[in-house]
């Protein structure tokens, strides 16, 4: 047990207490303080404006014009009526801010401005009775709180001045100061018994808990021979009675828990990949979502009503559960089949229980068909360039042997050699060349400089570079499209002739000669289609699929004779789809073959790089 602990929580509940306390006790005495005030000065304002206005003082002066000339006699009214009853300072005050009567005499004659609160008696004369306010808080110049009244003097509708009365605030200040000590004072008063109050309270709360904790402290250590002591009817004795209960439980329940533990630990482990446990009879325990999906079994299937062997055994020989026991007594096995389109791994043992008792059998799969997939290609990729280079390779050798042999000492015959060695040198750079720029296409390395352009002016240039070509074999290349149209796309302009001049070299060397070659543009729904068709050989059904492949040819003799590396198309496809585009062959073999280029439209003219 920690006491600092259980104190803290009895400190946390005196002071909740406290501060609630606390709170309310300053939002009454702010309340009642704020009221108080409120009351008293209305009280003075209110009991000022019905002694003003009951006396009939401003009837009295209404019927002076002027009230200058009358000083004397408005004087003279004051000091009988008002010198000995009233305890507040009243003036009379003209229009030009003159004192012509009051009842402090020594006010009499000297300027309201600076004596009075001037913007009061100023908004008096000069504003209507909406407008006007007729009250201010001042102080006077030795620092006494002042309520200032001021009420307007008007003579047939003329104001001809005003009655200005100034109020001692300083009593009611201190009874308000009087107020606010004792409202401190009964605070403090409940703030000491509410201390003492929660704190009482809170032992009886804290106090059963510590022993309920003591109690379960025992209980983590094994000792469940402890019993809670109930001292009440309340939560607090529900809670003890809660734990009795759990502790009978517990004590109940341990040793199946203890053997589920080892296999649901196992279980669990294994959880990213596909999982399937049995017991040594074949029934199935459980399958994961992951085994699941990879056998095609219904997510909300009961695998209860399945055997190992409707599940797995049929797979494959290797998985019947004979085998996988013998193998489970040599330390485990593993495994690899098909099921449909997948190659699953998989490796399975025996599962125990706490005595080290073998009681099941857990399977975990693994998904290997991506894998399998990328170590088959990287396989192939090799055995491909190394036989693409290793042919050149075994040309060059082969002439520049016979030639260092000397066997050869026509000068005709030499030159024609060391045509072939050049001619064989140039296909691997080539193909060097291109597997590095596949490469760096592959780790997006390659540079790039993608500006917008007018698509329809590159096409035109690559068909016109093209023609010379088409015209050694008697081919004719036709733009079927409006070559003067502006179509803007955002490029690479030296890649996407790259593309364009491979499709072409393509179509010309696989159409036979007097062949033709169309070419036609589309655009719409945000992107810009190029076509180029010919009339040629055409790509038998079962190799369109294949031809971006790397090294793939569909008449490898054929295109290997015409010097071509199985590359281009490859590389053609990966620099459409760094430029968000596509590329798509159809074709029919001994009729033609189309492939088409799309790229996306400029969204927006304008921009920076535009050509």
């Amino acid at each position: 047990m920690n006491p600092r602990r259980h104190s803290s929580v009895r400190w946390r509940i005196v002071l909740v207490y406290f501060l609630l306390v606390f709170i309310a006790m300053t939002i009454v005495s702010v309340f009642l303080m704020g009221r108080i005030e409120d009351y008293q000065l209305d009280s003075l304002t209110e009991n000022i404006t019905n002694t003003v206005n009951e006396s009939n003082l401003l009837t009295s002066l209404g019927n002076y014009d002027e009230l200058t000339p009358a000083s004397g006699d408005i004087q003279k009214m004051l000091a009988e009526s008002w010198t000995a009853g009233f305890s507040e300072e009243l003036s009379v005050v003209d229009t030009d801010l003159n004192i012509c009567a009051s009842t402090n005499i020594n006010l009499v004659g000297r300027s309201a401005a600076d004596l009075f609160d001037s913007s009061l008696i100023v908004n008096c004369l000069t504003l209507d009775s909406s407008q006007r306010s007729n009250e201010s808080d001042t102080q006077t110049g030795d620092g006494i709180p002042v309520k200032n009244l001021c009420f307007t003097i008007e003579s047939e509708g003329r104001i001809t001045g005003v009655v200005y009365v100034r109020s001692d605030l300083t009593n009611i200040n201190n009874f308000l100061a009087q107020s606010k000590t004792i409202f401190i004072q009964a605070i403090i008063l409940a703030l000491v018994v509410t201390v003492v109050l929660g704190f009482i309270l809170a032992r009886s709360i804290t106090d059963p808990i510590n022993s309920v904790t003591q109690t379960v402290q025992k209980m983590s250590q094994g000792d469940f021979t402890t019993e809670v002591d109930v001292r009440s009817d309340d939560e607090i004795g529900q809670l003890a009675e809660m734990f009795n209960l759990l502790r009978r439980k517990l004590d109940f329940t341990l040793t199946e828990i203890s053997n589920e533990k080892n296999k649901l630990g196992t279980i669990l482990q294994y959880m990213a990949d596909g999982l399937i446990a049995i017991d040594l009879d074949g029934s199935v325990i459980h399958v994961n979502p992951a085994a699941r999906q990879m056998l095609h079994i219904a997510m909300d299937a009961d695998v209860s009503r399945f055997s190992y062997h409707q599940i797995m055994g049929r797979l494959s020989d290797n998985l019947a559960l004979e085998k996988i026991r013998e193998n489970c007594d040599a330390d485990g096995g593993q495994d690899i089949f098909r099921y449909g389109n997948a190659i699953i791994a998989l490796r399975y043992d025996h599962f125990k229980d706490e005595e080290g008792t073998d009681i099941g059998i857990i399977i975990i799969m693994q998904d290997i068909t991506e894998r399998q997939k990328l170590e088959d290609m990287q396989t192939d990729f090799v055995a491909n360039v190394s036989h693409e280079l290793r042919t050149p390779l075994t040309t060059i050798k082969s002439y520049a042997e016979t030639l260092l042999d000397g066997a050869v000492t026509d000068k005709e015959t030499q030159d024609q050699f060391l045509e072939i060695i050049n001619k064989e040198t140039d296909r691997m750079t080539r193909l060097v060349k291109e597997l590095l720029q596949l490469s760096r296409l592959d780790h997006r390395q390659e540079p790039m400089d993608i500006k917008e352009g007018n698509l329809i002016a590159m096409v035109n240039s690559v068909a016109s570079k093209m023609t010379m070509t088409a015209h050694q074999k008697g081919q004719s290349i036709i733009c079927d499209y409006d070559q003067n149209e502006d179509i803007r796309v955002m490029f690479d302009k030296d890649m996407i002739e790259q593309v364009l001049q491979n499709i072409f070299s393509n179509s010309i060397k696989y159409t036979q000669d007097g062949g033709q070659i169309t070419v036609r543009t589309s655009h719409g729904d945000g992107v810009v289609k190029v076509s180029i068709a010919d009339n040629g050989i055409g790509i038998p059904a079962e190799s369109i699929p294949r031809i971006f492949e790397r090294f793939y040819r569909v008449d490898k003799a054929r295109s290997r004779a015409m010097g071509s590396t199985g590359l281009g198309l490859a590389i053609s496809k990966q620099i459409v789809e760094e430029h968000g585009g596509s590329i798509v062959c159809e074709s029919e073999e001994g009729k033609g073959t189309r492939m088409t280029l799309a790229l996306p439209l400029v969204v927006k003219r304008g921009i920076r790089n535009v050509e």
